[in-house]
This record gives structure tokens, sequence and C-alpha cells, in this order.
């Protein structure tokens, strides 16, 4: 198993990591990516930082945040392909050695203890732990829209092609209204650092992520788009691509942060 060094030099037992960029962050823990690293007590420097999530010889759960992102995206990339790879970030690049975990790990290092949160120290913040992500509310809502990203196919072939809730003279959902008037505002004044993101999607598409206060959406360049609400519980609403879609969204993907 590939192992690194926490900064009390302990040995760590890597079991995931994961990247914290502007581009890329797991969207579970914030609308942005200042608030994720607020959250983890991490400055929002824009190079961003690799979490990489392991466990010590006493089983303790630990996240070590290093500023050599390049190192744990070649390791995702390579586990992603069936791969070993030996993550190991250098002394000089850890920047923090976090007690707990901020994601739910279903895995454990053999041969050490079960995953625990380590015995705190005078000094050391609390330990970290997922969002409540059991009851709608942000987290699940982020969660949500994560998935339609994921399976676009399947949550596309569930709408019709005439679906509008923007064409003029109709009279759309008030929340869907808001979220477009508000993702409307970021193109006049840019939201904070990944509140706006860009990914591939098939052919010269790309697929879109805009989050904000109480609200997810994800679209497709040349398509339409759902939107999630806070106050709505488990409810997707699709957003036809009228008009005034088309526009909002070339406009968005222009400010969005992209994976490099």
């Amino acid at each position: 198993m590939p192992t690194t060094e926490s900064a009390d030099n302990d040995q760590l037992f890597v079991l995931t990591a994961v990247l914290l960029t502007p581009a890329q962050f797991p969207s579970v823990l914030g609308d942005d990516y200042p608030e994720v690293c607020a959250g983890l007590g991490l400055e929002p420097y824009a190079e961003g930082y690799g979490l990489v999530l392991g466990q010590d010889g006493d089983g303790a759960r630990w996240t070590v945040a290093t500023e050599d992102v390049s190192l744990v995206a070649c390791a995702i990339a390579a586990w992603d392909c069936g791969m070993e790879y030996d993550l190991s970030p250098g002394e000089h690049s850890i920047v923090a050695a976090l007690p707990g975990w901020p994601l739910a790990l279903a895995v454990s290092a053999p041969g050490v203890p079960q995953p625990h949160d380590p015995e705190p120290r005078d000094g050391e913040p609390a330990p970290l732990a997922p969002p409540d992500a059991s009851e709608w509310g942000p987290a699940q809502r982020r969660l949500g829209a994560d998935e339609i990203a994921l399976q676009w196919a399947a949550w596309r072939e569930q709408v019709d092609d005439d679906v509008t809730f923007v064409d003029p003279g109709e009279q759309p959902h008030k929340g869907v209204r808001r979220v477009l008037d508000e993702a409307r505002g970021y193109v006049a004044e840019p939201p904070p650092p990944g509140r706006v993101r860009s990914s591939f999607a098939a052919g010269d598409a790309r697929t879109l992520r805009v989050d904000g206060p109480g609200w997810s959406m994800v679209a497709r360049t040349d398509d339409i788009a759902f939107v999630l609400l806070d106050e709505e519980p488990g409810e997707v609403h699709p957003v036809g691509r009228g008009p005034e879609l088309p526009g909002l969204l070339s406009s968005l993907d222009e400010l969005a942060a992209r994976p490099v």
C-alpha cells in the first residue's frame, strides 16, 4: 500500500486522495473553493492542494494537505486506470496534517486498528468529519447535482426537448427564475472561485456546474440545464434552452474554472 509521512513523522497508510483546486474539489464540502478551504482551515491559494486521506500506525484518521497538486493528480489518474502508484508527497510540500477525514470512506488500511479519530492534542483543530448528507440540505443537494452531471444521458432522456421555463411570456418557477437571475449576476460580477466550473462533455460541448446560496445548476453548453433547490427536497427542475439559456451558458463557460 502507498505510504507517506505526516507532519509528526508518523507513517501514513494512504487510502485515497482528492484534488482541492478552484476547478476540482469535493462538491459535498461547499459551494465554492474558498468555502471548502475555510472548512479545512486552509488558505484558498489559486494553485490549490492535494488531499491525501489515510491512517497512521494506530489506525487514526488523518488528512494530509500537500501543495504538490501534480503528484496527487498523477496518483488519482493511475488508480483510476487500475495501476499502482506510490503517493508520497515530499515533506517540504506538506502544508498541514489534519486529524480526521472530511469525506466518508468505506475502506481501511490492513494490519492496523479500525479507523478512529486521533486523541486530541493541545492546539490542534477538532477532527474533520464528513458533512451530514443523510437529509436534504446543501450537502445532499450538491451530491444530487454531482449525480446528474455523472449520469447526464439518463437524466436527459426523462425530459422532452420542448421543456422551457425561460421563454418570454412564460410564468417560470420562482425558484428557477431566481437561480437564473443569480447566475446571470455572476457574468456581471464574477463569484468566488469554484462557483462556476467547466469540464469536458461529448463533442465540443462543456458540462457546467454552477452553485450558489441554496441552489445548484448542472448544464451542457449545447443543451438544457437542471436546477436543484435547498427549499425543495429531492426536486429536480429542467430548464429548456429557450432564447435566454444558450447565451447565459456561453457566458458562464467563459468565466468558469477549468481543470488543467
